[in-house]
């Protein structure tokens, strides 16, 4: 069963070692855990539905608080402290473009207003209702999940949009292909999220973004159903697949989705190099993405993160002997962790992993070997499990991500940083970034913060809101991106129109009431 309140599966736990447990309570001071409201509770107060009745619509208040909120860190302060201002009405469960188009009219009858509703791992307020007069019907794709076609030849596949990442690779495996797209939400995301928020996978450097893997699909509308071809290419006017990706739902529910798929890699390596510090590391992944390397994979950890990764680890006689090496390699205090992986057929990741090792011997790296990459993988999809045993332990966690320009990746990590150490006041924070995808022109910035949970509901937001708007400011001030890969939703709403300027918004706006003339998809959302 998946938590209601907290991340992934209620019978996955982790415990953090002993000696971070201590690192911890040194660097942030001693945690109050906080007493987490019981579901029975939420759903004894969650209000009557004010949606009447629909043979494809569930009103039972367990359902509709387990579709409340997504991911965020104001989505987790509100289950846990049992403050949800607002849940939806009602949880519809289609199986078919003709049902969605059938709630549609539903909605309008009622004065609904429509969220879609992936796998709930939005964190930026994508699927969160707004407290209002108008009733809200959640529309979860979980019923539209299976493989439509495959075309071997093209390589391209026809999914539901509801499927999710592991139920999408293992339907893609059993015929020798893989999508390739693996964000670390990926056991609960779903295609049609990662199309609507413009996702980024862990290994993007190889397969790709989502916008390169979306190849076309279909889009009930309000206003009709948007039928996007396939091509290789097409010089036809403007690519009508970028009205859908980044719509977070504005527009309409992809119900289907055509995406370029991969054969599965003869060789997928992962290892572990450290370096001596952060302006060796960076120039090394700033030289591999810009010679082109066939690599999958570049995650480039500060030397903060990698000290935090090696405390929380829980130190050993292992980490202790690496420690050792590292320190007479030349790689001692301030050496970054660089993660970096390689995909494909044997000749291809072969020639990539021998340009990786003979740059990073040029930037003064020293390879570390597999078994720390092989760690990596095994747990990528495990560590965000971190987040509800720190919880538990009275300590809350938060991340934010930006992308930027060479010249202004370290100014605006380092703002970032400083910007949050600020907006907690004297309260201390434990801040640390990675690049976690790079590129020739630049690189993402994927920052994570750590304090400890205040007694009370309304302090942890108002901590929080001071943070975040310092971050977000921070961000914008350094001309970067107010996201890379988690969307816009609620939380980034405000900064949006800095990057996009008053044409842009208007346009988007103007292609929305175009395909939601009566304004009940998503409203509030991203603009």
């Amino acid at each position: 069963m998946k938590r209601w309140n907290g991340w992934g599966d209620e019978r996955v736990a982790l415990d953090l070692p002993e000696n971070a447990r201590a690192y911890l309570e040194r660097s942030l001071g001693a945690p109050q855990p906080h007493r987490d409201a019981a579901f029975d509770d939420a759903v004894a107060a969650a209000p009557p539905s004010r949606l009447p009745p629909h043979p494809l619509v569930d009103v039972a208040p367990a359902v509709r608080v387990r579709h409340a909120r997504g991911q965020s860190l104001p989505d987790w302060l509100a289950l846990r402290f049992g403050r949800i201002d607002a849940i939806p009405d009602g949880v519809a469960f289609p199986e078919s473009a003709a049902e969605i188009r059938s709630l549609y009219d539903y909605a309008r009858a009622a004065g609904a207003s429509i969220i879609p509703y992936g796998g709930g791992t939005s964190v930026a307020g994508h699927v969160n209702p707004i407290a209002g007069a108008i009733p809200v019907l959640t529309v979860s794709l979980a019923r539209m999940r299976a493989l439509l076609d495959l075309d071997a030849r093209s390589m391209l596949a026809t999914f539901g949009a509801g499927v999710a990442g592991p139920d999408l690779e293992a339907q893609l495996r059993v015929h020798g292909f893989t999508l390739g797209h693996f964000p670390q939400s990926f056991e609960y995301s779903t295609l049609g999220g990662w199309i609507a928020t413009r996702s980024s996978g862990q290994q993007s450097l190889h397969y790709g973004r989502i916008e390169s893997l979306f190849a076309g699909g279909r889009i009930e509308t309000p206003a009709g159903t948007l039928d996007v071809p396939a091509f290789p290419a097409s010089a036809a006017g403007i690519d009508v697949r970028e009205l859908v990706l980044g719509s977070e739902g504005r527009a309409g529910i992809v119900t289907e989705a055509t995406v370029r798929i991969s054969r599965l890699p003869a060789r997928e390596t992962f290892a572990g190099i450290f370096f001596p510090d952060w302006a060796s590391a960076r120039d090394c992944v700033m030289a591999l993405a810009q010679a082109g390397t066939a690599l999958s994979m570049l995650r480039l950890a500060n030397p903060m993160e990698t000290f935090v990764t090696l405390e929380l680890a829980g130190g050993g006689p292992a980490v202790r002997a690496l420690e050792r090496y590292l320190a007479v390699r030349g790689a001692g205090d301030g050496k970054c962790l660089l993660i970096a992986g390689a995909s494909g057929n044997e000749r291809a990741a072969g020639a990539a992993w021998r340009e990786l090792r003979s740059t990073a011997r040029r930037h003064r790296g020293v390879y570390a070997g597999r078994a720390l990459g092989e760690r990596w993988r095994r747990n990528r999809f495990r560590g965000v499990y971190v987040r509800n045993a720190l919880w538990d332990l009275g300590y809350a966690v938060d991340t934010l991500e930006t992308a930027v320009d060479w010249p202004r990746v370290d100014a605006t990590m380092h703002a970032i940083e400083a910007a949050a150490t600020g907006g907690f006041g004297e309260e201390p924070v434990l801040g640390y970034s990675h690049l976690s995808h790079v590129y020739a022109e630049g690189s993402s910035v994927y920052s994570t913060f750590l304090f400890r949970i205040a007694p009370d509901y309304e302090a942890n937001v108002e901590r929080w809101s001071r943070f975040k708007r310092a971050v977000s400011e921070a961000i914008v001030a350094n001309g970067a991106t107010i996201t890379h890969q988690h969307g816009i939703g609620l939380d980034h709403k405000p900064y949006l129109p800095a990057e996009k300027g008053a044409l842009g918004i208007g346009a988007m706006r103007a292609l929305f009431q175009f395909f939601d003339p009566g304004g009940m998809m998503n409203p509030g959302k991203l603009c």
